[in-house]
């Protein structure tokens, strides 16, 4: 397993697990606690979501208050560009952000911790994306910024996403707060 902290957010993790392959096709381990441990993600996780959406779906950039997740990010079908943002108030990278490309090819996985929002789009025809959480959903503590938030200044890789009706409400909270964002 090879793991690299994002060069701008090293708390960002970019995993690349041992893949064994054969003619036969192949076999690797998404997640294995001492392994994991071994390379500094202690965090516990209580909660498995799944995810299924179709090309151009762009889902987030969610976060929650009072009962933050991390996450353990990967793609068991089609291609993502996933996004991650540093939402921590008075951290020195606060309101930069990181992107990968995860895939079912590539089987690359991103670890992110509390404090960041997330969201991905959806690249492929389809994708399946599987995500690990530190924490359990809480409705309440739900919340969200707008995708094209030009404070961030996200190059996403699609003009005109597909939105749930949420993501579509979500203001610019880091314009509106901090406008003293660099990248």
């Amino acid at each position: 397993m090879k793991l690299t902290p994002a060069q701008t957010l090293p708390e960002i993790l970019h995993i690349e697990p041992d893949v064994f392959s054969d003619d036969r096709g192949y076999f690797l381990e998404t997640y294995q606690a001492r392994k994991y441990e071994k390379h500094g993600i202690s965090e516990m996780f209580v909660q498995d979501n799944s995810s299924f959406s179709k090309k151009d779906v762009l889902r987030g950039l969610h976060y929650q208050i009072g009962r933050p997740q991390g996450k353990l990010v990967y793609v068991v079908r089609g291609e993502i560009f996933d996004v991650a943002v540093d939402i921590r108030k008075g951290s020195p990278t606060f309101g930069r952000w990181v992107s990968y490309i995860l895939s079912s090819e590539n089987n690359h996985q991103i670890f992110i911790p509390d404090g960041f929002a997330h969201g991905f789009c959806v690249l492929s025809d389809i994708a399946h994306v599987m995500y690990k959480c530190t924490d359990f959903f809480d409705p309440a503590s739900a919340r969200g910024i707008i995708w094209n938030d030009t404070a961030l200044q996200i190059e996403w890789p699609v003009e005109h996403p597909i939105l749930s009706d949420k993501d579509k409400t979500y203001q610019s909270y880091l314009q509106k707060n901090f406008r003293h964002i660099n990248h």
